[in-house]
């Protein structure tokens, strides 16, 4: 298993990777995918949304999904194990987004036990099933269709489903480089290599991104056309500009965004809290940390920005 090593061997491309902010349930909204596309995020996902609940419910389809006209490019992520399925739900979202993807490395037990994420790594011929039946539901070859995969402990499975896919229509490929079984270890470099080298199709690297430099090295290693982060974008939204830590004007606008979109309050919270980590004390996290409310979030951090 290989790890990013020393960003420091790292050099800047001519033409760097696309940067693309992961599907994180919950913290993926609006407000986030925003924020982040003004630091250098070039393409968003949504969470992941349960595509059965969101073909059925209005009420699933207000709370899960909120676009606004700047919210471009977006890529709405979709759980399910049915064609069908799937391809009602892309054609639901077709005016409000730029593609669908599928969830296909998600390890949770609650998930899985579905049939979901991670749980379709060993059907890769449903999932080339998915890709087509969807192509044929919306014919617009601007229109994404991907997957969002992990690996297998058995590579040429992964390489064996991401040809698969391909065969059938998939616009691109994200490819998380450990296996769902594995949480914290070093993502696997040469294996996202491989699967690079194995298909035509534009492959998204994912997994362990926490700097621009580890982003731009993990490019050159893989050649891969895209870097997707997740948690690093949590503690850092600007870290694909290159900021070590999250900037004052970050928070500054965050605060805006969120006003703007609508953003709850507990969420607002949390997100502010992996943001501020490594800027506050033991004592200001403390205290960050028990404040309730909207007001006393806004009011502690006008007091620490002025």
């Amino acid at each position: 298993m290989d790890t990013v090593v020393s960003p420091s061997l790292s050099i800047e491309h001519e033409k760097k990777p696309k940067f693309y902010l992961a599907p994180m349930v919950r913290y993926s909204k609006l407000a986030f995918r925003q924020l982040v596309r003004l630091y250098e995020v070039d393409v968003c996902y949504t969470p992941m949304i349960y595509a059965k609940n969101f073909i059925e419910s209005e009420k699933c389809r207000q709370s899960e999904l909120s676009v606004c006209a700047e919210d471009n490019p977006l890529i709405v992520q979709f759980a399910t194990d049915d064609p069908i399925v799937l391809a009602e739900a892309a054609e639901m979202v077709y005016k409000c987004s730029q593609g669908v993807d599928l969830n296909c490395g998600c390890p949770k037990h609650d998930v899985r036990s579905k049939g979901f994420g991670s749980a379709l790594l060993s059907k890769p011929e449903l999932l080339a099933d998915m890709v087509r039946q969807t192509r044929a539901r919306i014919s617009d070859s601007e229109f994404s269709i991907s997957l969002k995969i992990r690996i297998n402990h058995d590579l040429e499975k992964t390489v064996d489903l991401c040809r698969k896919a391909e065969a059938a229509g998939v616009t691109h490929l994200t490819v998380h480089g450990r296996t769902p079984s594995q949480k914290a270890e070093p993502i696997d470099i040469e294996s996202i290599r491989i699967v690079k080298s194995s298909v035509t199709v534009p492959v998204i690297a994912n997994g362990g991104i926490t700097t621009r430099k580890e982003a731009l090295f993990l490019a050159e290693q893989t050649g891969a056309d895209g870097i997707m982060a997740a948690n690093g974008l949590l503690d850092n939204p600007a870290l694909f500009a290159g900021f070590e830590y999250t900037p004052v004007d970050c928070v500054e606008h965050f605060m805006r965004l969120s006003k703007e979109h609508g953003l709850d309050w507990l969420l607002y919270h949390q997100h502010l809290q992996y943001m501020l980590r490594p800027i506050l004390s033991a004592q200001q996290r403390r205290i960050f940390n028990e404040l309730n409310g909207r007001l006393a979030v806004d009011q502690f951090l006008t007091n620490l920005l002025s």
